[in-house]
């Protein structure tokens, strides 16, 4: 792994980087007046929401709140990592990305040119599988299979699906020109080398699956018997670019096949993403040999809203579904639902699709069950509530499961249906019900809480941080305009208005991707999203003048509570001098205002 990549670069990859042509070389813009307009990528509309301002360097979608700059597009059109986007970025406009030194060194040189290498070694070898299948003079016995398995020859060449050949060392002798190359193929094990150091190849006589990274790049094969002798499949075993626990297959072809991927469903087997494609549902992707993974799930929760798990009814698939639920819940976010799809016996989706088509298909999967229910269900069969004793069993296993969901909303209506079945709901409603009047009895006027932006026309902090974030520019334009006078006020918000000033001030001449992009990871982050989200209506030509009544509010509200806190104090016990001289002060300054 390589250091931290500096914060100037990353200011300076987004200052050469336009948002227009980024967006635009993905979805076609339209000029809107002084900004460009489009369809939202991120969600299905018929008339077009989607902004994109070349001033700001920042797009936003009125309908469904998606908003950002370049590196943020990148990462959810192209569901990138966020080193993924810098990198890719990076790459667009020729630069090399540097790293920050710390415990973690830099990628040398030589282990990149090692990385390219191996990338163009599997690619190399996908095609050499493709050709023996064409080729081989065994290659008839594969077809054969293939067709026998409802594969047309479209799907076998969308898939790329290839043949092993027969032997011992075809592939060996095909790539390992040199000892240099000979110990590649071993490093990627494509060739094995036993205790008396004699070579073989990995795979023989198999149908080969290519594996590709959600980048696209060929990491490691599948293998699928031919006949009954060895294991059914056989996968590539762990080397320096493949990790089984992070890659899903068929995950790169549904990203490719759906820019908007409302579903995805995770299957077991190899042949079942292929065959449910032949049925035009681009939507499967599966483990490579391992229970679905907290990695696979993260990779999930950023590209689609709905995961559904569809597996065998037998035991071996509910438990298979019981180890995916709670590998899902830590990273299960609000907006995204897991379900589960239970097949009959003997029953796999390559033969479920087979017999009851692809709109039938499709509507098991939108009727599948939903996470609450297998969640419950799956407890229930081991702690009986009908007894005190069950029902406290039922609520220590079920606890420390909901308290790890992502999603407030999620743990919520867990944490609702748990009530119900230990007989609690009546006092789980009581105490939603005193949280939500103890939220509504706090005045907003007197400490304005950011995490709760409304339709409301925004307070004079709000509207010094929204302003702000629009035009970096106005911290040094307007002088007279100082936060850092509030300076140890427990106002809600003024931390952020501090840290907002303060970032502006260094950065004159930071655009509002810049400034977004510098409160990424920080706690601040999630509100400055919700603010970007309200509108406040002013124009460009009176944002000074906003700007500036904005802060002369804020300095008459802080006077008139702190004026309001030094007569409560006086009414309790004698003020001090200081505080005497600083209500009198305070009382002078109102009187003038």
């Amino acid at each position: 792994m390589a250091g931290k990549i500096p914060r100037d670069f990353i200011d300076d990859l987004l200052s050469r980087t336009d948002v227009v042509d980024i967006v635009d070389s993905r979805v076609k813009l339209k000029k809107a007046g002084k900004n460009y307009q489009a369809c939202c990528p991120f969600h299905n509309e018929k008339s077009p929401s989607f902004t994109v301002s070349q001033e700001k360097q920042f797009y936003h979608c009125f309908g469904c709140g998606a908003h950002g700059n370049a590196i943020s597009f990148m990462m959810e059109f192209d569901r990138l990592e966020f080193v993924e986007a810098i990198e890719e970025l990076a790459r667009f406009h020729g630069l090399e990305v540097p790293r920050e030194k710390g415990s973690r060194p830099a990628m040398s040189e030589e282990k990149k040119q090692q990385q390219l290498d191996d990338y163009s070694l599997m690619d190399q070898v996908a095609r050499f599988f493709q050709q023996q299948l064409r080729q081989n003079s065994n290659s008839e016995k594969a077809i054969n299979y293939l067709k026998q398995r409802g594969l047309s020859g479209d799907i076998v060449k969308q898939w790329e699906i290839g043949y092993a050949p027969d032997s011992w060392d075809a592939l060996l002798n095909t790539f390992g020109k040199s000892p240099d190359k000979v110990k590649q193929l071993i490093d990627l094990k494509l060739v094995n080398q036993n205790d008396q150091g004699r070579r073989y190849d990995f795979f023989r006589d198999r149908i080969m699956f290519p594996i590709r990274d959600k980048r696209g790049r060929v990491v490691g094969f599948g293998g699928r018997v031919l006949d009954d002798g060895g294991p059914k499949y056989l996968n590539s075993p762990e080397t320096r670019i493949f990790h089984k626990g992070s890659e899903l297959f068929g995950f790169y072809h549904a990203r490719q096949q759906n820019r908007q991927l409302d579903t995805v469903v995770i299957v077991e087997g190899y042949m079942d993403v292929v065959a449910l494609s032949q049925f035009d549902i681009n939507i499967a992707t599966a483990a490579l040999g391992t229970a679905t993974t907290p990695e696979h799930i993260q990779m999930l929760v950023r590209a689609t809203s709905h995961i559904v798990c569809c597996y065998d009814g037998d035991r071996a698939g509910r438990e298979a579904a019981w180890r995916a639920l709670e590998n899902a819940l830590p990273a299960l976010k609000d907006g995204v639902r897991l379900s589960f799809l239970f097949l009959p016996d003997g029953e796999d989706p390559d033969t479920m699709v087979r017999q009851v088509g692809k709109e039938a298909f499709m509507t098991m999967l939108d009727s599948a069950m939903p996470l609450s229910r297998f969640f419950f269900e799956n407890l229930l069969k081991t702690h009986n509530v009908g007894t005190p004793e069950g029902k406290r069993a039922l609520k220590n296993a079920a606890l420390p499961l909901i308290e790890g969901v992502l999603g407030d909303d999620q743990k919520q209506m867990l944490l609702e249906e748990l009530a119900k079945h230990t007989g609690e709901y009546d006092r789980f409603k009581l105490q939603q019900d005193i949280s939500k009047a103890n939220n509504a009895g706090r005045k907003p006027g007197y400490s304005p809480n950011l995490n709760q932006v409304g339709k409301t026309r925004l307070s004079p902090l709000r509207m010094l941080i929204r302003l702000l974030l629009d035009m970096p520019s106005l911290a040094t334009r307007c002088q007279e305009v100082q936060p850092g006078v509030f300076a140890g006020s427990q106002a809600a918000g003024m931390d952020l208005l501090l840290a907002v000033h303060q970032y502006c001030t260094q950065h004159p001449h930071a655009t509002t991707a810049q400034l977004v992009e510098n409160f990424r990871d920080h706690p601040h982050s999630p509100t400055i999203a919700k603010l970007l989200l309200q509108e406040h209506l002013v124009k460009d030509e009176d944002a000074e003048r906003v700007y500036t009544d904005s802060f002369a509010r804020l300095l008459d509200w802080h006077f008139d509570s702190r004026i309001e806190t030094l007569i409560s104090r006086s009414r309790v016990q004698p003020l001090s001098k200081a505080e005497k001289e600083e209500l009198n002060l305070l009382m002078k300054e109102r009187q003038k205002s």
